[in-house]
């Protein structure tokens, strides 16, 4: 996601060292950079879309003179990433600058009341809203500290801040809710940041914002309070003894787990996204003859996963087409009644742009799921939604697949509304749980790593592995199979758990470690029997459930048990503990998961 440094310092001018730390930010990925420095009282900004050296080539960061600034790297969720929308954002006065990491869920409503108040924006960022709203409480006659706080208690979702001020121009105002925020000190010098690499270079004494706390940071103070009542929060600073690169990945040995490890954020940003265009999009959909779902890899398993929640709640046929094949197969019979919707972490994937292109020519109607703005697919589709999973670098998917699965859960729910086919009880049960579900990922990720790392021992010298996945968890199957095969490079097999005797069942041998899903709903005793058969034959069962009852625990060589939910959304909790099962087979067969061979992050070729 976006990154943020701010530095202040006693005597020093501090805008090399925020170009310094901008560059190390770049790893999270960005669409646009900005720097804000105060110099004799006055607010000094360079910003732009682009690379760093991009923009430092264009303005010169250094021709910024301050001992006190903010700089940021943007990865764009609200606004196209160009230079309007880059940070750090201003009020009216020229006077406030912000930068921000996150989502701001009420801004809309915050920008239509300030608007009202005659405030003028010039961005399209949910950002912006928080220059402008301290900007008013200066005008009724707070301090700084006060307009700051008072501003942030108004907001909703999460976010990093720090706000830099004219009136208090030796001060920086930081803030977190959720999104990552750090500390750093020096003799004469305090740092704040996203994270701890972009500070490393100037100082390895660090402390963390803890959820719901502000800071106040000068030259030679860091004073630290909680935002729901402003009480002192005292906070140790600690030596990290890491280099940048170990430091880059927080600790986790890999992009890859450090990723796995972040989708309790990842869905809660996923959980945000705009809810008219959600409405629009379940629009065109409804209104359409035909929907395709049309997807690539770890994407297509995400559209399987759709076709059976759009069914079962909507009751509207999703047919989901791996895009490589979408034009032999139908491409002849779309016409301007069908909808595509495209699914595709990039944005850039060739064999879904084929597959738009050729169905936007027969005149159907193009809506995508991506997470990256500017993206070529944005540009293609008459709506997008964006699942704000902020940059993958490991090259399998993780948290961009659970994030749009939370997308088309939220599509579905909002074309059953539109359709009439939930009664609101009903919906209201069912979102209540959805959003419970980072909560639910947290746990499963401290209660089943260390479970499936023994899992990941027995099954790493394996021939090859089976996964076996009936109704919704299907899809999950594949999506497991893909993971293990593409990291760890054993020969896996996934299939539905009913297609067992038309053939794959010729494959079970003694000890073939088979991979068995077990949600609670009508497919729970089917399941259980096609698990039976394959025991029966000498497989060792691996079971994934949120049951423990007499009959999974029968067929159950070793069960992974993990929390209850509904068993509309176990294709998310079922799919981590095989997103952990395929990292760590990866690393006990001593290969990098983040550089899985002859693959890449984005398929740009047919």
């Amino acid at each position: 996601m976006c990154g943020i440094i701010g530095i202040v310092n006693i005597s020093e001018d501090v805008s090399e060292k925020l170009f310094k730390g901008l560059k190390l930010l770049e790893y999270r990925g960005y669409d646009s950079a900005g720097m804000a420095v105060i110099n004799n009282g006055n607010l000094q900004i360079i910003k732009d879309k682009g690379k760093i050296d991009e923009i430092h080539e264009k303005y010169d960061f250094l021709t910024l003179s301050g001992r006190i600034g903010i700089a940021h790297t943007r990865w764009a969720t609200h606004g196209a990433p160009d230079k309007v929308n880059a940070h750090p954002h201003i009020d009216c006065t020229g006077s406030i600058a912000v930068v921000h990491n996150g989502i701001i869920e009420n801004f809309m409503d915050l920008k239509t009341e300030l608007a009202e108040q005659g405030h003028k924006f010039r961005s399209r960022t949910d950002t912006e809203v928080v220059a402008h709203l301290i900007e008013e409480n200066l005008k009724r006659g707070m301090d700084v500290e006060d307009a700051f706080v008072n501003a942030i208690r108004r907001l909703k979702g999460a976010y990093a801040l720090a706000v830099i001020s004219t009136a208090s121009p030796d001060k920086i105002f930081c803030a977190r809710v959720e999104s990552p925020l750090v500390l750093g000190i020096r003799e004469g010098e305090v740092y704040c940041s996203s994270d701890i690499p972009s500070l490393l270079l100037f100082t390895n004494k660090i402390a963390p914002l803890d959820n719901g706390e502000y800071a106040i940071i000068s030259p030679n103070n860091v004073e630290i309070r909680r935002i729901s009542d402003g009480s002192r929060v005292r906070k140790q600073f600690k030596k990290i003894d890491m280099g940048v690169e170990e430091a880059k990945k927080e600790g986790y040995p890999h992009y890859m787990l450090k990723e796995i490890f972040e989708q309790p954020y990842s869905i809660r940003y996923a959980l945000n996204v705009q809810k008219n265009y959600l409405e629009l999009m379940a629009d065109f959909i409804d209104r359409s003859s035909r929907l395709f779902l049309v997807a690539a890899g770890t994407s297509y398993h995400a559209g399987l996963v759709g076709s059976y929640i759009f069914s079962k709640l909507a009751r509207i046929t999703g047919m989901p087409v791996i895009a490589s094949e979408f034009v032999s197969r139908y491409g002849d019979s779309i016409t301007v009644d069908d909808s595509i919707l495209a699914i595709s972490q990039s944005g850039e994937t060739r064999d879904v742009l084929w597959a738009v292109e050729q169905a936007k020519m027969r005149g159907a109607t193009i809506l995508a799921i991506v997470n990256v703005l500017a993206s070529t697919l944005t540009r293609v589709a008459r709506i997008y939604l964006h699942q704000q999973s902020g940059p993958e670098i490991g090259v399998a998917a993780t948290k961009t697949y659970t994030g749009q699965l939370t997308i088309l859960y939220q599509l579905a729910f909002s074309l059953a509304r539109k359709r009439g086919k939930l009664g609101q009880d009903e919906m209201d049960r069912f979102i209540e749980e959805l959003n419970m579900l980072p909560d639910v990922i947290d746990m499963i990720l401290k209660k089943c790593d260390r479970e499936i790392l023994e899992v990941a021992n027995e099954i790493k010298d394996a021939k090859y592995v089976i996964f076996l996945g009936r109704g919704v968890n299907t899809g999950t199957a594949y999506e497991g199979r893909l993971k293990l095969m593409e990291i760890s490079y054993i020969p896996s097999l996934a299939y539905p758990a009913g297609e067992n005797k038309h053939g794959p069942i010729s494959l079970i041998e003694k000890d073939v470690p088979v991979i068995g899903l077990v949600q609670d709903d009508e497919t729970k005793k089917l399941m259980i029997s096609n698990l039976h058969e394959v025991r029966s034959r000498g497989a060792k069962t691996y079971v994934i459930s949120s049951s423990d009852d007499e009959e999974v625990r029968e067929v159950s060589d070793v069960l992974i048990k993990v929390p209850r939910v509904s068993a509309l959304f176990t294709p998310i909790t079922y799919v981590v503990p095989l997103q952990l099962l395929a990292y760590h087979t990866s690393v006990l067969r001593g290969l990098d998961p983040d550089k899985p061979r002859n693959l890449a992050k984005s398929v740009t070729v047919i």
